[in-house]
């Protein structure tokens, strides 16, 4: 956890609305460019993802292809009481399948969607003006430009120090390179909230105001997501936007129900839902997936009935309270 610093902002929860997830389900399924939307974010995630799923490890790897911490393996045998190998080699496989899919799902999500949505995916090349951005836009007078990560807590001490620099070192080439004196820079998380963030990336704009000339900030961060500077004539804003909000800052309020409805499309097969007295390990997973409010008549075309759990799943993940009505 990062130190504790009185300008941290104190975000309040946040919280969806079952209802209401509908109702943007709805607003898609009824728009038609929306709808072009989520089939082509469709196709797209389908492709890259046959693409990754076939250089998985598969049941006739070979044991070098797992390289799996044997501590780790070790502690996982004592909390199942294993006793036999063949035991802990039903787990192996999916897991190491799990931690590969992670490596590489953030990447997939950047590339798909920064396209689909108006913006440039940038070639990060090492040591470079642009090795700190995966995405950038011009917009009038002002170039928008973006890190992504793929959760809230992926930050370090040291990243967040190397991406204050970064900003502040190359913002002058950024500006050149696009011929503008207007930067937007956002520090962006694919999913999770500013309350499940480790603050680290607040750090970032904390960094920035300390490490700016006296006189050059016009907005400082205290309490707030955002600062910005003024330096040689460029103006800079600095954000930092978590789950829904880089979303909605990326293609509107429909964009987030988009992503998750072309998600589901691509990767959960329609079929047989589980039933209402499903018992779930999870202990509120059976409250975050139930439909039971959701009315007899309801019905799209973008998704099939049993695949709304699977909205509400994926929604709980951009919300710190996910509420039936």
């Amino acid at each position: 956890m990062a130190r504790w610093n009185p300008g941290l902002p104190r975000p309040p929860k946040q919280a969806f609305n079952k209802s209401k997830l509908l109702e943007a389900l709805v607003a898609v399924d009824a728009d038609a460019s929306s709808n072009a939307r989520v089939l082509s974010l469709e196709n797209k995630f389908l492709q890259r993802i046959q693409t990754h799923v076939e250089s998985l490890p598969a049941r006739d790897a070979k044991f070098k292809k797992f390289t799996t911490n044997p501590f780790v393996l070790m502690i996982h045998c004592m909390n199942k009481g294993f006793s036999r190998v063949s035991q802990l080699e039903i787990d192996i496989l999916p897991g190491k399948q799990f931690s590969s899919i992670e490596t590489s799902a953030g990447r997939m999500v950047e590339e798909v969607t920064l396209s689909a949505y108006g913006w440039e995916a940038v070639p990060s090349e090492m040591h470079s003006a642009n090795s700190t951005l995966d995405g950038k836009r011009l917009d009038g007078d002002t170039l928008r430009v973006v890190t992504l990560k793929s959760g809230p807590r992926c930050l370090n001490d040291t990243m967040t120090e190397n991406f204050a620099k970064s900003i502040i070192d190359h913002h002058g080439a950024w500006a050149e390179e696009a011929h503008v004196r207007k930067i937007d820079f956002t520090y962006g998380v694919l999913y999770g909230t500013p309350c499940l963030s480790n603050k680290k990336d607040w750090h970032i704009l904390r960094k920035i105001s300390e490490k700016m000339p006296s006189g050059t900030m016009t907005v400082a961060p205290d309490g707030r997501w955002d600062c910005a500077f003024s330096q040689n004539g460029i103006d800079v804003k600095v954000t930092v936007r978590i789950g829904s909000d880089w979303w909605t800052y990326l293609g509107g309020e429909r964009c987030l129900t988009e992503l998750c409805a072309a998600m589901i499309r691509a990767c959960v097969r329609p079929g047989e839902a589980d039933p209402a007295n499903q018992m779930y390990a999870i202990s509120d997973l059976a409250q975050i997936v139930s439909t039971a409010m959701v009315p007899a008549n309801f019905n799209v075309a973008i998704l099939q009935r049993t695949q709304i759990p699977w909205l509400f799943f994926l929604a709980r993940h951009f919300c710190d309270v996910l509420e039936e009505e």
